[in-house]
């Protein structure tokens, strides 16, 4: 491929230049590629041109003069980077129905819940997410909620190689700012919600929101919860049809009603532009009701028709890692979930607190490295909705444990809620089963799906069902 067909937005003359590949990553430049200076956290991809020119890079993409000897020197190479590796695949977003969902909690369950509806119609969906990518049924494994975008384009190609037609992915914030998605085209955009998380990263919520709402100048259609206190700051201004959902009002275009929480599941009407459907889906929680209503709207924004719908959710499982009941063959449960934000854990608490007949255990750390704000605000809402809460790690990362815990107990001092610190994850999961009572709800909240915990030592396995099945001596 050509130099000039990698970046076809340049109307000045470039160089004829052959590129075989492609990358921002100078540890992976072979004979003929095209590297990208990428200004990351921690290094700037400037640094190692040079590197990269004795590698064999055909020509450096750059910001800024590195004296290398084919150099193009571009206003923002994060914006290069994404639309040349477009290019480089065939612009694979184009010849796929894409839906982006973004949001701080729900991202997972929504597109989940939304693969189950497309597929209910018979076409084969991509994912792109936390838990992991998949291509149809096909396991491709996730490094991050976002890929870069040479490997997100690259994951497309592969989609639309295989026959999908359809594909939905998880936005987040990071993504956004970094531009990793700045030449994807989306058909649909769904806003969850907006509550505290990653402002170690943006700094601010205002930040944080703004990086969200570029999403939806990229889309043609925007779905958007307005129960979410920043609703009207993501619709203000964009170019979308906007198409709003709410639980708690009739004023949007699709609305929950009758809403029935059931320990098992959730019941509702779904009420439409011109009907009335009932919708059951095996999931507990008012999260579900939302959850399910943004993957409902997306699914008939697409097209799909409400009857698809309903059957696509009366027939799903549930989500691994979110709100997942874990047997145990006792006369206790065993819940696990992803919640790591204030609001995440706010949400999956009240909702069992509801249906509790004994005690409701919560057991959660918060991560190192990430947003220290929310440590006490976490620990002040497990404290507000359990019976008994267990402080134990997360993922420390190259943080010291016992400060982590420290941060999250300042929030829980004025709170008469009963608590005990153990650090080490895997024995606090075990004192908690083995002191579990009849009818206790048990919540293992932070890791979800994951099956693994990250030390200042590196990453180690952990898989929170494995440790239950121990501890119940299974």
């Amino acid at each position: 491929m050509l130099l000039k067909d990698l970046l076809p937005q340049f109307d000045n003359n470039l160089p004829e230049i052959e590129i075989t590949g492609l990358t921002c990553d100078s540890r992976k430049v072979e004979k003929g590629f095209a590297f990208v200076c990428i200004n990351g956290f921690t290094l700037d991809g400037h640094d190692f041109a040079l590197k990269a020119e004795e590698l064999g890079a055909a020509v450096v993409i750059s910001e800024k003069p590195t004296g290398a000897k084919n150099e193009i020197i571009v206003e923002d190479t994060h914006a290069a980077y994404a639309l040349m590796s477009a290019a480089y695949f065939g612009y694979p977003s184009k010849d796929l129905k894409l839906v982006g969902v973004t949001g701080t909690n729900g991202k997972t369950s929504v597109t989940y819940m939304l693969k189950a509806i497309i597929e209910e119609a018979g076409f084969k969906t991509g994912v792109v997410g936390t838990i992991q990518n998949l291509i149809g049924d096909e396991v491709v494994p996730s490094n991050n909620t976002t890929p870069d975008a040479y490997e997100l384009n690259r994951l497309f190609a592969e989609m639309r190689d295989k026959g999908c037609r359809y594909a939905i992915m998880e936005v987040s914030s990071h993504a956004l700012d970094q531009k990793r998605v700045y030449a994807v085209d989306f058909e649909v955009a769904a806003f969850t919600n907006l509550t505290q998380d990653h402002l170690d990263y943006h700094i601010t919520m205002d930040n944080y929101m703004l990086a969200k709402k570029k999403l939806f100048d990229m889309c043609k259609t925007a779905v958007v919860n307005i129960d979410d206190a920043y609703s009207l700051d993501i619709c203000e201004g964009i170019g979308a049809k906007t198409v709003t959902y709410s639980v708690k009002s009739n004023e949007s275009t699709y609305s929950a009603n009758g809403i029935n929480l059931r320990p098992d599941g959730i019941e509702y009407e779904l009420v439409g532009y011109n009907f009335i459907k009932h919708i059951k889906i095996r999931t507990g929680g008012k999260f579900s009701v939302y959850n399910s209503l943004c993957a409902a709207v997306c699914a008939m924004e697409l097209g799909f028709d409400i009857e698809t719908v309903a059957t696509a959710f009366e027939k799903m499982e549930g989500v691994k890692g979110r709100a997942e009941v874990v047997p145990t063959g006792k006369d206790f449960t065993v819940i696990i979930d992803y919640a790591h934000t204030p609001d995440g854990l706010s949400n999956i608490l009240s909702t069992f607190k509801e249906l509790k007949k004994g005690r409701l255990v919560c057991l959660f750390g918060c991560g190192g490295d990430r947003d220290t704000k929310k440590r006490p605000i976490m620990g002040k809402v497990a404290a507000r909705f359990s019976d008994f809460v267990i402080v134990t790690s997360d993922n420390p990362r190259t943080e010291d444990p016992s400060l982590i815990i420290k941060d999250i107990v300042e929030g829980m001092k004025d709170i008469k809620t009963p608590y005990t610190v153990i650090e080490n994850r895997i024995e606090a999961i075990k004192y908690a089963i083995n002191n579990a009572k009849t009818d206790d709800i048990i919540v293992l909240a932070g890791k979800g799906h994951e099956t693994y915990q990250i030390l200042k030592t590196g990453k180690i396995h952990l898989d929170e069902r494995e440790v239950v099945a121990e501890a119940l001596g299974k």
